[in-house]
């Protein structure tokens, strides 16, 4: 019978023999168990290693102040929260900012104050999110940013009830010469400034004052990943890691064998 020639293999070198690359699972649970260690040393890397970045990651919280709208009667707001919004970010929070960084001997705040206005509501809330010991940093921006706004807010609603004030004084003084008169359109122009009258004295006295309703009230929940997810996603990927390492330890070593066999292969002496 004749013998299939084996193919030839590389110059200089013997028949080139081709191993099987198929494993079963019973091999893949005996590479696991002989290389049981390795596993165990790369698990336990990796699990550490999430653990110290864990205890490195400081505990933050969400610091909030809120702010109610002073209201002009009616249930509607003296201004519109998003307008007060807008010029607390422009016209209030970069002075604000560098005064706290001046007096405090920073270069920045370790934090950022955000400025928003709830759907639906006449309130302007501010948040910080830091860790704990930078309560007091947190405290003193909120209270800087919220007695500017206070400040411009009790402004404008000063010069709302002066308006109101002298409004309401001309139409006494209609209402008056009115009684006097005797002419056919007096008692019209008496009833007229009669009603208006009413309606000023209404909204003076609707008129309400902006109130600091909290500021920089602690989160009950930390902000940020928690301690336990991040070393129970450690442990995760440290089974991952172990398992694929033994695979490629493995690999390196059938790698090594192979190349050791080529070196001492009778083809690899007489090509030297």
């Amino acid at each position: 019978m004749s013998q299939t020639p084996s193919s030839p293999g590389p110059q200089g070198m013997g028949p080139q023999h081709y191993a099987d690359d198929e494993i079963s699972l019973v091999d893949l649970a005996k590479l696991l168990i002989r290389r049981w260690k390795a596993m165990v040393v790369i698990f336990l890397v990796v699990v550490f290693g999430a653990l110290a970045y864990a205890l490195m990651q400081t505990p933050a919280y969400t610091y909030t102040s809120i702010y109610s709208v002073a209201e002009a009667g009616g249930g509607s707001a003296l201004e519109t929260p998003a307008s007060l919004v807008a010029r607390t970010e422009n016209l209030y929070l970069g002075p604000v900012t560098r005064e706290l960084i001046e007096a405090e001997g920073l270069t920045s705040l370790p934090f950022s104050t955000r400025i928003a206005n709830p759907d639906n509501t006449h309130i302007v809330r501010f948040s910080s999110t830091a860790p704990e010991a930078q309560a007091e940093r947190v405290q003193a921006h909120h209270q800087a940013l919220l007695e500017r706004l206070k400040a411009d807010q009790d402004e404008a609603l000063e010069r709302r009830r002066n308006a109101l004030e002298r409004q309401l004084s001309s139409l006494e003084k209609t209402f008056e010469q009115g009684t006097e008169t005797r002419s056919m359109g007096a008692a019209e122009i008496v009833s007229g400034a009669l009603q208006r009258m009413f309606e000023v004295e209404a909204e003076l006295e609707e008129l309400e004052p902006g109130e600091v309703v909290q500021v920089a009230v602690q989160s009950l929940q930390q902000q940020g990943t928690n301690r336990k997810l991040i070393l129970a996603l450690g442990v995760v990927l440290g089974g991952m890691l172990a398992v694929m390492g033994v695979f490629f330890l493995h690999f390196a070593s059938l790698v090594r064998q192979s190349l050791r066999e080529e070196s001492n292969s009778p083809g690899s002496d007489a090509g030297q």
